[in-house]
């Protein structure tokens, strides 16, 4: 039914006709020209601001042969209704921009790693395809994640892989890197600007701990045992920064992502691993809840 007396939803949206009524009447000033002003029939206008009055129990407008003016009960109610509607409207098009994934809110976690590069794309594409979305950030390590996401603490989980997943989990590959190796500053070089697993070997490892990095941290103790050599983690640190802290305090050497080299800290060196061909990739990856539809998480981890 799509008349005055009709159902409280109209259009696949909330029903605020009778609002807008009465704001058209009472700025015109008659129901002619409301009438005109909203594309509907006179006699329908009339009967929904007579139903709107019944059941409020009060006249809102008193009505001549010059028009129609607010009565006393209606200058008091106007403010509010023009609020309302406003109010009705808006939660209509966040309600619609939510259901198609427009709009919302999204807790992302990441780890330091996802700062150089990943992190800043997402912003972007939730800058400028999802505007409605309000973002949580929050750094976090690769163990610390896994628990937040499956906790739902997080939507979207930005970190290091491969590691194992439940089964309640999706993930998506977003970049791999070859690993450089991170010297102190000073450190002698090879002719060729690059460096041995033999000299990072003798210097000790400064590296994640194992439980955050398990399957990264044991192809590297695999490559070293492969050519012959002795893996010594002579320090752990669970950040990147601290990472590179350590190295530059000179407490050993580590082996790092290129874009590492984007932060550019003091005391301490990249360089290529001349032998680094064992060595694993450097991964990271998106991961989220799956879900019966397409999540808001699911929607920008498609698109990275």
């Amino acid at each position: 039914m799509s008349g005055p007396g009709g159902p409280s939803r109209a259009g696949g949206s909330l029903d605020t006709r009778p609002m807008r009524y009465l704001l058209a009447i009472a700025d015109a000033g008659s129901l002619t020209h409301a009438a005109e002003a909203l594309g509907v029939a006179q006699p329908a206008l009339s009967q929904a601001i007579n139903r709107l009055e019944a059941d409020l129990g009060v006249r809102l407008f008193d009505r001549s042969r010059r028009g129609a003016t607010l009565t006393e009960a209606g200058r008091a109610i106007i403010d509010d209704v023009r609020a309302s509607l406003a109010l009705a409207t808006s939660a209509t098009q966040r309600a619609r921009a939510i259901a198609g994934g427009k709009a919302g809110r999204l807790h992302i976690g990441f780890v330091t790693h996802a700062v150089y590069d990943v992190l800043p794309s997402a912003l972007r594409l939730l800058r400028t395809e999802f505007p409605g979305v309000e973002v949580e950030l929050s750094e976090m390590g690769n163990a610390d994640q896994l628990t937040a996401l499956e906790q739902g603490a997080i939507d979207l989980a930005m970190l290091h892989t491969p590691l194992p997943l439940p089964g309640r989990v999706r993930t998506k590959l977003v970049r791999r890197e070859k690993l450089v190796a991170v010297l102190p500053v000073g450190h002698p070089l090879g002719a060729d600007g690059r460096v041995g697993l033999a000299e990072i070997a003798a210097l000790g490892l400064v590296w994640f701990p194992e439980r955050q990095l398990p399957a990264m941290r044991a192809g590297i103790v695999a490559a070293l045992q492969r050519a012959g050599l002795d893996p010594h983690f002579v320090q752990e640190a669970n950040r990147t920064l601290t990472v590179l802290s350590c190295v530059a305090a000179g407490l050993g050497a580590s082996l790092l992502p290129q874009s590492a080299a984007v932060l550019a800290h003091r005391g301490v060196q990249f360089a290529d691993v001349r032998d680094g061909d064992g060595l694993p990739h450097f991964e990271l990856g998106v991961l989220w809840i799956a879900a019966n539809r397409p999540t808001l998480a699911e929607q920008l981890a498609d698109r990275l």
